[in-house]
């Protein structure tokens, strides 16, 4: 088999099936670890954690603790996640070989329905390889508005480059991306200005918790802007001018650019084999393959699920199929989301409003539990809690399950288990709380 891209599914397929005994291929023109480990997930939440210190700090002195002379340098931050990137990079490409994976560098596109050439920097000449089974899993890239001046502004990309930040920051974007880099740049004390096309955050999320979790934002200084959208951008990074829809000019160092993200097709010659996408996307089946019985996709290229831990699966369930002789289906149903914003959001299932309209208002119920958490109870800050569960009102089936606070995310991975189980409220209700918990309000509710 070829792999087309070393990130979260390609590296998951790829030693899968070597571990099955095929031989394999997989083929990366960038750093190994794909968008969640270099660009993404990883180095995002490391500066999540970093960002927190501030306010943990800043509030330290209620707990006893005296600190002086606090200085905040996100340069010496960004140096260390990139640093921290850098070993993970390294140990996947160790890990592949260990697998007995050949990692070619090199961007590699289609010049047969079973061949695949590979241009690199590196080689004196095209390389063309040779394979039964072929793979994409190229992942997805940031997206940049189709206006003047938007090759002034950063993707997610640029951000983690980044040795310094200018004072005042504008984030475009109303999703989890631009959520996470508007309370990281706040926490590390940068001006932070939002701009969202639309009237709330987070779409896909429970409505409620998107609305607490704006609540939050403001509190703590971001500036949130709804119904602005930036038609243009002229000057240079450091001293910038935005001009949005309303017509109203503004200031700031540097607009990071958070407005989507799309597969990254481009160079892979696609057309030529004819493989069918739809909206610049691959269409699989229920086991990802393509139009083309002996090409599969995985990950962000494709129309399903673009999450990890989906890819990893996805992968995996590939490889499963074609090399270890099984029968597996990748299971879509109860896939926790979480958004690393501060607090966080975190949810599994059916949101109220997803619940609502597939069931009907007399067929659903919902418990809530909104209350300040007792890590900020010596604090002065007003930073609240919501837990919800989304109820069958006949059955009893749990449909869903959302939080926003601290450890959102952690809470939630195991509610998914309960959920992914067929768990009832009653099963909630009849287990043990334990005591003094944010997430014994889950099954305490009545």
């Amino acid at each position: 088999m070829i792999v087309l891209g070393a990130g979260s599914g390609g590296l998951a397929a790829a030693k899968r099936a070597a571990s099955y005994g095929a031989r394999v291929a997989i083929i990366e023109g960038d750093r190994v670890g794909g968008t969640c480990v270099i660009r993404g997930c990883v180095p995002k939440k490391l500066l999540v954690y970093g960002s927190k210190h501030v306010e943990n700090i800043k509030n330290s002195s209620m707990f006893g603790i005296e600190i002086n002379g606090v200085k905040v340098n996100p340069g010496i931050l960004f140096k260390n996640v990139r640093k921290e990137v850098d070993r993970l990079n390294k140990l996947h490409m160790d890990l592949l070989e260990k697998a007995n994976v050949e990692l070619i560098k090199g961007w590699g596109y289609f010049t047969g329905l079973n061949s695949i050439g590979v241009t690199s920097t590196e080689l004196s000449a095209p390389l063309e390889l040779k394979a039964k089974n072929i793979l994409i899993a190229v992942g997805g890239r940031p997206c940049r508005p189709n206006i003047p001046g938007a090759s002034l502004g950063w993707v997610s990309d640029d951000v983690f480059l980044q040795k310094s930040f200018p004072e005042k920051v504008v984030v475009i974007g109303a999703g989890f991306i631009a959520c996470e880099f508007s309370c990281i740049l706040n926490g590390l004390g940068i001006s932070v200005k939002q701009l969202v096309r639309g009237g709330s955050l987070l779409k896909g999320f429970d409505k409620e918790l998107s609305f607490s979790l704006q609540e939050s934002m403001i509190s703590k200084g971001i500036d949130l802007q709804f119904f602005k959208e930036i038609v243009s951008l002229e000057g240079q990074i450091g001293d910038l001018r935005l001009i949005d829809n309303q017509s109203c000019e503004d200031k700031c160092g540097a607009v990071i650019f958070a407005t989507g993200r799309e597969p990254f097709l481009e160079g892979l010659n696609l057309d030529s084999i004819g493989l069918k996408t739809a909206q610049n996307r691959i269409r699989v089946d229920t086991r990802n393959q393509t139009n083309i019985s002996h090409i599969f996709a995985v990950g962000d290229v494709t129309d399903r699920v673009n999450l990890t831990p989906v890819a990893i699966e996805e992968g995996r369930v590939c490889s499963d199929n074609l090399f270890g002789q099984k029968n597996r289906d990748v299971n879509y149903e109860f896939i926790p989301k979480a958004v690393f914003s501060q607090p966080e959001i975190a949810g599994v299932g059916l949101t109220e409003k997803e619940a609502l309209d597939r069931y009907g208002k007399d067929s659903v119920s919902t418990y809530k539990a909104r209350f300040r958490p007792m890590s900020k109870m010596l604090t002065s800050l007003e930073e609240k809690c919501l837990l919800k569960l989304v109820v069958h009102s006949k059955s009893g089936l749990v449909l869903g399950c959302h939080m926003l606070g601290e450890d959102s995310a952690e809470i939630i991975q195991m509610a998914s288990i309960a959920l992914n189980m067929g768990a009832k409220k009653s099963d909630f209700d009849k287990t043990m709380a334990l005591h003094p918990t944010i997430a014994e309000e889950f099954v305490t509710m009545r």
